[in-house]
């Protein structure tokens, strides 16, 4: 039975209707399913240029993620995936959202639509203005718009009343250039996407071995014996990754998936681009799938660490490398104390889920192996332990000497487009002290001493009344955070807010007192400054650097650049205070390397390596053997035992995307991989926790989190979806759940959102009726 949809949906997007999961990813109907879109969106010709150009040479970067490009001349024609092919088209859409929009709808009205609804209006094409008292934006020049914020910025008291936010898909110039701006007027305030993410990784990554990036290449995973793949599902975030294990597969190695769901993409991958995957079975991907509870992946590190030990006590000289943990390693015995007087078998199998069998499989999986990469995404960093979590990967990589070599290594796989190469550029709250001295001897100045704020912070300064002016480079800050209700509220506490989008979302519509949006041009779209065609660089998950070009005419004439735009309200803002060349940055992006091959290691020549096919890799000291901690060894780390747990009637959450998403942008309301069709608003539960609670699949609930405050987080109207999660897990999309995660509710040491360990209890609606199964 359907139901009439909620106020804040739109007709048809709630009528839900299940089919069995999919057994295998891509193949012909990824082909169809990304061609049928991108025709709804634009036209033929657009979806020809953007297809042909698409991660090639002479082409444009994906603003979809951030997986690595085969060498030149070894890329496929069609060097894209999926979701690839739908972002970019998604962007290159001919509909349009102009002033006579906003002169028809209110933000008030606007603010009740979906994500979705919003997205499918097409591209912002003027800047626009809602002033204070007024329900409607209104268009405004350029020149008065980037005015007010100079205004603003003026009357602050202090340059820490500001915060800059940046998204992943920011190139490095734009990037360079806003923590340049912000820096300059006075604040370390750059929070970023990367602190809701990957913040966990870096942070594991940095302790541990001195470098908060990734080791690992293409041709180290097509060259692995053994890859494990935690909490990740590449399927649908990263479809391309599917091509590079399917490689390793071929080359005779093996993969173990470990994850709270089952996912088609791990199970069996029909690459559309050979002749197996199109009209043969394709290759199957996973050897073995670990069906984790959540929250239970260090507990199973731990464990299976325990055993390799256990298994150098029977055969010494045989499992671990001792000659690379004395070599180039601290703290082994330290740690090993620690794992052997602490590991409760009871304790691991109730954190898990899994049996000691499943573990012990693992562990000769690993020992016959001797390369061995560990892939991970946000399973493991959005959870309270996340950085123990990642630790512990790290010292059951130390063990066996698999970092520092071919085919082995740490692959902390990032989820959009630039977020490491933003890192890269300076946008952190808390850049290193040589990165500052560096940045202030070229352009003359002293940056800000004090650490800034990052995301979580800034929402609660911007509560609290000590931030009052917020800039969004990219991206969709209200819809990406947690707690939904108190961020919103926390914007909306602000003098004046101001985002640079290509396209409408919700951000827009939670507003400051003053509130701006500007416009700016897609990663497709030519780049034309004083200068001459531009063209911007960016940096993927394995630390490869190249350049991208856009190829299609820009959706308006009234667009500047994300580059263009910063300058401009740099030199409106600072004025001659600083000694940095703003008006030559907009017109030659060649002049913004220059001055970053001067201050970023690794950018040497930047503007020639930049040009060559392929870019250029930037140097990761572990592949050489250097370890860059304080004592110039790889650490050890000695973890204490976490589980979640959840109250006896009450289930831990996990949020995660649908297939036809990408990040916060659903493309419809189908989640086909899962069997999932005609809505969002769904729960998956296991039948046997269903049972336990007395509901049934198909009744309609409202998802109530649990925390230690008196705040009712609520997310009304889901259907319950009887689905193999693990006892006792539950999961459903975001970004509609993210008003499910408290914003005090934070991964240690690294205040990343644990939107993979929400508590949370259903509470059953009167009139939930059955749904077409």
């Amino acid at each position: 039975m359907k139901r009439r949809p909620r106020p804040t949906e739109e007709p048809g997007e709630n009528e839900l209707e299940i089919t069995p999961p999919k057994k295998w990813g891509a193949g012909v109907p990824a082909v169809a399913h990304a061609m049928n879109y991108s025709l709804s969106q634009t036209s033929a010709r657009n979806t020809a240029v953007t297809l042909l150009h698409i991660n090639q040479v002479e082409g444009f970067d994906c603003p979809g993620c951030a997986w690595a490009d085969p060498k030149p001349g070894s890329r496929h024609r069609n060097e894209y995936c999926e979701n690839g092919a739908k972002h970019v088209n998604d962007e290159a859409t001919t509909r349009r959202v102009t002033a006579d929009f906003f002169r028809r709808h209110s933000v008030c009205e606007l603010a009740g639509k979906s994500d979705r609804w919003l997205n499918q209006q097409g591209r912002l094409t003027e800047p626009m203005v809602k002033r204070p008292g007024s329900d409607h934006y209104e268009p405004i020049s350029w020149h008065e718009a980037l005015g007010l914020i100079a205004d603003e910025l003026h009357g602050l008291d202090s340059p820490d009343e500001a915060v800059f936010y940046t998204s992943g898909r920011a190139g490095n110039e734009a990037a360079f250039t806003l923590q340049l701006f912000a820096r300059a007027f006075g604040t370390n305030n750059l929070p970023d996407c990367s602190n809701m993410c990957h913040e966990s990784s870096g942070a594991a990554l940095h302790q541990t071995l001195g470098t908060g990036k990734g080791s690992v290449s293409l041709s180290d995973l097509h060259h692995a014996e053994l890859i494990l793949i935690l909490g990740q599902n590449p399927g649908s975030n990263h479809p391309r990754m599917l091509s590079a294990l399917e490689e390793c597969k071929l080359r005779g190695g093996h993969i173990v998936a470990v994850n709270p769901l089952p996912e088609a993409g791990l199970t069996r991958f029909k690459n559309p681009q050979t002749p197996r995957g199109v009209v043969g079975p394709g290759t199957v991907i996973a050897d073995e799938f670990l069906q984790i509870r959540l929250g239970g992946d260090l507990a199973l590190l731990q464990a299976l660490n325990l055993l390799l030990l256990q298994a150098e006590d029977a055969a010494p000289g045989t499992v671990l490398n001792r000659a690379f943990i004395d070599s180039h390693t601290k703290d082994f015995g330290e740690f090993a104390e620690h794992i052997r007087s602490t590991v409760s078998w009871p304790d691991v199998l109730t954190a898990t889920g899994l049996t000691r069998a499943d573990i012990e499989r693992l562990r000769d999986a690993v020992l016959e192996s001797e390369r061995v990469v560990v892939c991970w995404a946000m399973g493991l960093t959005q959870q309270k332990h996340g950085v123990a979590t990642i630790r512990e990967v790290v010292n059951f990589l130390l063990l066996r000497g698999n970092i520092g070599k071919p085919g082995a290594g740490p692959c902390p796989v990032r989820g959009h487009s630039n977020v490491q190469g933003d890192r890269t550029m300076g946008i952190w709250e808390q850049m290193p002290e040589a990165f500052m001295e560096a940045l202030g001897r070229e352009f003359s100045f002293e940056p800000p001493a004090a650490h800034g704020l990052d995301t979580v912070n800034s929402i609660r300064a911007m509560l609290d009344g000590r931030v009052k002016f917020f800039l969004g480079l990219a991206g969709n800050f209200v819809r990406a955070t947690p707690d939904s209700q108190v961020t919103e509220g926390a914007l909306r506490g602000c003098r004046l807010t101001a985002q640079i989008s290509t396209k409408l979302n919700r951000s827009h519509m939670v507003c400051g007192d003053t509130a701006l949006i500007l416009p700016t041009l897609g990663r497709s779209e030519k780049d034309i400054q004083a200068g001459g065609e531009q063209f911007i660089t960016v940096e993927d998950s394995m630390s490869e650097v190249h350049s991208s070009h856009g190829r299609l005419e820009p959706a308006s004439k009234h667009l500047l650049s994300e580059v263009a735009i910063l300058c401009r309200l740099a030199r409106r803002t600072l004025g001659d205070r600083v000694d940095v060349p703003w008006e030559e940055f907009e017109a030659d992006y060649g002049t913004i390397r220059d001055r970053i091959a001067r201050v970023v290691p690794g950018f040497d020549n930047y503007n020639a390596r930049a040009v060559r096919p392929g870019g250029f890799l930037l140097p990761n000291p572990v592949n050489e053997g250097i370890f860059p901690t304080e004592v110039g060894k790889a650490l050890f780390t000695r973890n204490a035992f976490e589980m979640l747990t959840a109250p006896e009637g009450h289930l831990i959450l996990q949020t995660l995307r649908s297939h036809d998403q990408w990040n916060t942008v659903p493309y419809t309301t189908n989640d086909r991989y899962r069997g999932i069709h005609g809505s969002r608003r769904i729960v998956m539960v296991n039948q046997g926790d269903l049972d336990s609670l007395g509901l049934r699949d198909g009744d309609q609930v409202d998802l109530v989190s649990v925390w230690h405050d008196d705040v009712e987080r609520r997310a009304e109207g889901f259907r319950l979806v009887a689905y193999p999660t693990p006892a006792g897990c539950a999961a459903a999309y975001y970004p509609e759940t993210n008003v499910l995660v408290p914003l005090d509710s934070v991964a240690d040491v690294s205040n990343t959102p644990t939107s993979k360990g929400v508590v949370i209890r259903l509470e059953p609606v009167r009139e939930g009726t059955t749904v077409q199964r």
